[in-house]
């Protein structure tokens, strides 16, 4: 199984192949299209992400075998790419992993320069609701093997 570094390094390789920020954005825009439909159950206040512009929806569980599942859902297409993108990293791993590892991939891939300020502060509110899954979930982990 590849780590969340892996996955980084993975998504960090396939966007250097782009030649500019047009084609990183269509590419943004396609993974949000492949991204598979989140049930609208789901799509509840709950499971909405508080700072996003756009309606954003993250929900996670925690499998048999520690690792945390994640599936996600927006009403704007790049924001929903950029779900795709953090569920692509994220979406597997084990919690601890998820907060030991820090979102290298952002900055590498120039996110924070080439996004608006919006879909900036968006994504950044994305990935705060995934580590504080992971928090919750190292901690129900870590009771377990306390125990």
């Amino acid at each position: 199984m590849s780590t969340i570094a892996d996955r980084q390094n993975q998504i960090i390789q396939e966007f250097q192949n782009l030649k500019d920020w047009e084609e990183r954005y269509k590419r943004i825009i396609e993974m949000g299209r492949q991204l598979p439909d989140m049930p609208e159950d789901l799509k509840s206040e709950e499971n909405k992400v508080k700072g996003c512009q756009s309606q954003v929806w993250l929900h996670a569980q925690l499998t048999p075998q520690g690792e945390m599942t994640i599936q996600g859902d927006s009403d704007a297409m790049i924001v929903k790419g950029l779900v795709a993108l953090l569920l692509r990293v994220y979406s597997g791993a084990n919690p601890n992993e998820i907060l030991k590892t820090p979102p290298e991939f952002l900055k590498a891939l120039g996110f924070e320069g080439n996004l608006s300020p919006s879909r900036a502060n968006g994504l950044h509110s994305m990935l705060k609701q995934i580590r504080l899954y992971a928090t919750a979930f190292a901690y129900v982990l870590n009771s377990k093997t306390n125990a």
